[in-house]
């Protein structure tokens, strides 16, 4: 099997592209109008993004699937088809949520459920395509490139969509929503065409020639068991609530404390999603040259990210009480930047520790890593709707609400800090190729 060259690897970016473009819609654009719109309770999106977090855990049903047969391009492209269907179904519950309507809930229920699987499907495949058709020296550097070009994926179709979409109606936001899916599904298509070859020996690490992997319970036994490995998931899983806390508030905050329209408001989760991609580029770049992108090296910028985020929501916390007269983007972006610091830092110090524990045990730690951070996401973006809903309703105040659940975001993210000093630093003499095959 040829291992696939950087031609091929930036067009399975364009791929998680695609997968963040149609989420975006979900997670972000039909959140506002679900909340501002059309009254209703910040919880129910919230709700709903969770359950999307929660049937993701069905992630290795799929891998495996696509493990047992001998192309993935064929998982990839149902679980864009399940994803983009899904998006749109979404989008339809509208008419009927509007309304008050139960027949509202259930196809939005639905509409998730798809969301939640097709992304578990065609992520996951495509995951397991880049493992089993990079060549080792460039996996690190090829997963870096498909997360930076999700997050662009996210940043241009927030900016069009955002557009687009004003002046507001259902049926602008239809139109809109069908033109986002039906483009991203075009660009899989396009991007997949040809891409994978039959595997001969898959002598990359392919399912077929993989060694069978030692009892389940055993290997999460023997992972957990070690205190860094311990400790590195509870940073995941406090570092990705903090991060994700603001998800599912930030554009009703915008709309209901700032009076913005929807489509001002879409575009400003796309500069936040600027932000964050120039601070992945930031890392990359100086990541490799200053401390050559070793896990203590690495530490300085996770910890950096995480109290410049919350900085950053702290002022968002201030925003909330002084109002339009606070530079509501620029806060918005500063939290982006430093998001994206952190997250990246994170991304490469896991893809170290799970090489520190052998190239054998690499999946299962950066699969509980991976669950960790879906039980995050899940969790962060529920908590933070359900802490403005009870906070507006026991204080009175939407300012004061949106004021307390930003510096409980703060909080975690000093905690997440005060945890990577116990993490980042373990395995010198590892060195992370992420970034430096970046600038290769």
């Amino acid at each position: 099997m040829v291992p696939l060259r950087w031609p091929g690897i930036i067009r399975l970016g364009l791929v998680q592209s695609a997968i963040g473009a149609i989420v975006m819609l979900a997670t972000s654009l039909l959140n506002r109008v679900m909340v501002v719109e059309y009254a209703l309770p910040a919880a129910l999106p919230a709700g709903l993004v969770a359950w999307h977090y929660g049937v993701q855990l069905s992630r290795p049903v799929w891998g495996h699937g696509s493990d047992r047969g001998f192309k993935r391009t064929p998982w990839i492209i149902g679980g864009m088809a399940v994803l983009a269907l899904g998006a749109l179904v979404a989008v339809a519950s509208l008419i009927w949520l509007s309304t008050g309507s139960w027949i509202g809930v259930v196809l939005a229920v639905i509409g998730f459920s798809m969301i939640g699987a097709g992304v578990g499907a065609a992520g996951t495949s495509l995951l397991a395509l880049l493992a089993s058709q990079v060549a080792p020296e460039r996996r690190a550097a090829a997963a870096s490139i498909t997360w930076v070009m999700m997050v662009a994926g996210i940043v241009v179709t927030a900016g069009i969509a955002g557009a687009l979409v004003d002046p507001f109606s259902l049926e602008r936001l239809a139109l809109v929503a069908g033109g986002v899916v039906l483009a991203a599904f075009v660009v899989t298509l396009l991007a997949l065409w040809n891409v994978e070859t039959l595997p001969d020996a898959l002598s990359f690490g392919g399912a077929q020639s993989a060694e069978p992997n030692a009892d389940f319970g055993g290997a999460v036994r023997e992972m957990l068991s070690n205190r860094d490995a311990r400790q590195f998931t509870l940073f995941v899983f406090v570092s990705m609530l903090a991060y994700s806390m603001q998800d599912m508030i930030l554009e009703p905050f915008a709309g209901l404390l700032f009076g913005m329209t929807p489509g001002q408001s879409t575009q400003l989760s796309g500069v936040q999603h600027l932000g964050v991609l120039i601070g992945m580029v930031l890392v990359g770049v100086l990541g490799s040259a200053f401390g050559g992108g070793t896990p203590a090296s690495l530490r300085r910028w996770i910890i950096g990210g995480c109290l410049g985020s919350a900085i950053a929501l702290a002022g968002l916390g201030m925003a909330a009480r002084i109002g339009t007269g606070w530079p509501l983007a620029g806060n918005i972006a500063l939290l982006g930047f430093a998001n994206g610091i952190f997250a990246v830092a994170a991304i490469g110090t896991m893809m170290a520790l799970a090489g520190a524990g052998g190239t054998s045990r690499a999946g299962i730690r950066m699969g509980i890593w991976g669950a960790s951070q879906a039980v995050a996401f899940g969790l962060g973006g529920l908590i933070g709707a359900i802490g403005v809903d009870a906070g507006r309703a026991i204080m009175g105040s939407a300012p004061d609400a949106f004021m307390l659940v930003f510096g409980a975001e703060a909080g975690l993210f000093i905690v997440a800090a005060r945890l990577a000093l116990g993490v980042a630093a373990v395995h010198p003499k590892i060195t992370i190729s992420t970034q430096q095959e970046l600038t290769a």
